[in-house]
């Protein structure tokens, strides 16, 4: 329960740096939906790996090269996940033509990919089958 309370928790704070993101990006360039798109899922994936790997899957990397590799696996995982957010995104905005509904579309796409993306990773980043570095020792999750 501990790791479910956390895990939404963390969601909720990457939520927040995303559309906070979004939104300074597009007051700052109004036209410019794709770039703060891009800013705010770049913000969001850095808080939330950084959230995630220390306070969910209490993973200590070995060094700079070892945390690299798993950031990287960890942003291939939510390549899928980060689909479904956009989608949705972009979705809301196309349908009801207004910053408002883009946002609420972006925030239920965010919480359908975590969804998603917690299951990802416990199992392929940073679960048995995920291990990036094969030497390290595997973190077995509690929670």
């Amino acid at each position: 329960m501990r790791i479910a309370l956390l895990y939404t928790l963390f969601c909720a704070v990457a939520i927040g740096v995303n559309i906070g993101s979004q939104d300074l990006v597009s007051r700052l360039w109004p036209a410019g939906i794709w770039c703060s798109i891009l800013v705010g899922t770049a913000a969001g994936l850095v808080v939330k790996y950084s959230l995630d790997k220390r306070f969910i899957f209490r993973f200590k990397p070995q060094n700079v090269s070892h945390d690299s590799r798993t950031f990287a696996l960890y942003t291939l995982m939510g390549v899928a996940t980060t689909a479904i957010f956009w989608g949705f995104e972009y979705g809301f905005w196309w349908l009801f033509g207004t910053v408002e509904m883009r946002y609420l579309g972006g925030g239920a796409g965010l919480i359908l990919g975590y969804l998603a993306k917690y299951h990802l990773d416990k199992q392929f980043v940073f679960g048995p089958g995920g291990n990036p570095n094969p030497h390290a020792p595997i973190k077995k999750n509690r929670g």
